[in-house]
C-alpha cells in the first residue's frame, strides 16, 4: 500500500489540509482506494501457491469475495498465505485497524524470507496510516527496515509516519537517506521538499522540488508542492499555474482536491500558514 505524498503530509500549505488516498487497486465501490499512483515493484510473495495467486487476484475486483475465499482457504489449512490475503481484503473493505493488526501478525510469524516479511510490514504501515495511527505506522515501518535497511519505499513510509506526528527532523533523516540511495525517485524528492518546507527551509525545499520536476516534469504532486513553495515566496501567479496544471494532470484525486482548495483560498485572500 502506498499513500500519496500530499495526503500524507497535508501538503496544502495554505489550508494545511490532509486526506487519505491510497493507490492499491480495488474494484469500484470495493474499498477506500480511488486513484492510481506510482507503485513500487511487485512485492515478494509469502508463499508459492496457485491458491494464493487466485486469492490475491480477487482483491483487484472484489474485496468481499477475496475475504470469503481467504476464510474458506484458511479453514482448509491455507496458513499464512490465507491470513495475508484475508488481511488485505479487510483493508479493501475499509477495516483499516483490523487489517493493520492482522498484517503485523502475519509478518511477525511468517517463515518467508526477510524481503517478503518486510513487504508485509510495509503494508501494515500503510494500513496504520489509513487508520490515522502514525505511531503504530512508524513502529511497523521500523520493523520492516530492520529486515531490509536500504529500501527507499520503506524509508519514505517511515518518514511519512514521522511527519504525521510532527517529527519532521526524523522524517528528513529518512528522506535524506532515500534520495542518496535512489536519486532518480521523484517521489522521494517531493516528500523531502514537503518536509523541508514544514521545517521552514523553503529555499532548500525549492531545490528539491525542481529536482523532482527535472525527473518527472508532469508529476502532479511535485507541481502541487511547487505551487505551495511559489506562493510562500510571493509568486501567486506561478502558484496558480502549478495548481491548475496539477488539476489537469490528476483529476479526481487527492492531489487535485488539494490543488483546488489552494486555488480557492488563493483567490479568497492572503496566505495563511
Amino acid at each position: 500500500m502506498r499513500l500519496s505524498p500530499p495526503a500524507l503530509f497535508g501538503a496544502a500549505a495554505i489550508a494545511l489540509a490532509s486526506a487519505g488516498a491510497a493507490w492499491f487497486a480495488f474494484g469500484p465501490g470495493d474499498g477506500p482506494a480511488e486513484e492510481a499512483l506510482p507503485t513500487p515493484p511487485e512485492p515478494p510473495r509469502l508463499v508459492d501457491s496457485p491458491e494464493y495467486d487466485r486469492c490475491l487476484a480477487l482483491l483487484a475486483t472484489d474485496a468481499q469475495d477475496a475475504l470469503m475465499h481467504a476464510e474458506q482457504w484458511r479453514r482448509e489449512g491455507g496458513g499464512e498465505g490465507a491470513e495475508h490475503c484475508a488481511a488485505l481484503a479487510q483493508l479493501g473493505l475499509g477495516e483499516t485497524e483490523q487489517a493493520a493488526e492482522a498484517l503485523e501478525v502475519v509478518a511477525g510469524r511468517s517463515q518467508a524470507g526477510p524481503a517478503a516479511r518486510a513487504a508485509v510490514f510495509g503494508q501494515a504501515t500503510q494500513a496504520w496510516l489509513l487508520a490515522e495511527n502514525p505511531v503504530r505506522a512508524y513502529t511497523a515501518a521500523s520493523r520492516a527496515l530492520e529486515l531490509i535497511p536500504d529500501d527507499t519505499w520503506l524509508l519514505m513510509d517511515r518518514a511519512v509516519a514521522a511527519a504525521a506526528q510532527g517529527r519532521h527532523t526524523e522524517a528528513l533523516a529518512d528522506l535524506d537517506r532515500a534520495v542518496r540511495l535512489e536519486p532518480t525517485r521523484a517521489e522521494a524528492w517531493v516528500l523531502r521538499a514537503a518536509t523541508r518546507r514544514q521545517l521552514d527551509r523553503v529555499e532548500l525545499a525549492a531545490q528539491d522540488i525542481e529536482r523532482a520536476l527535472a525527473l518527472e516534469p508532469e508529476n502532479a504532486e511535485a507541481l502541487l508542492e511547487r505551487g505551495i513553495i511559489r506562493q510562500l515566496r510571493g509568486d501567486s501567479e506561478g502558484a496558480r499555474a502549478d495548481w491548475s496544471r496539477a488539476l489537469e494532470l490528476a483529476p479526481d484525486s487527492a492531489t487535485a482536491d488539494l490543488a483546488a482548495q489552494n486555488l480557492a483560498l488563493n483567490e479568497a485572500g492572503p496566505l495563511r500558514r
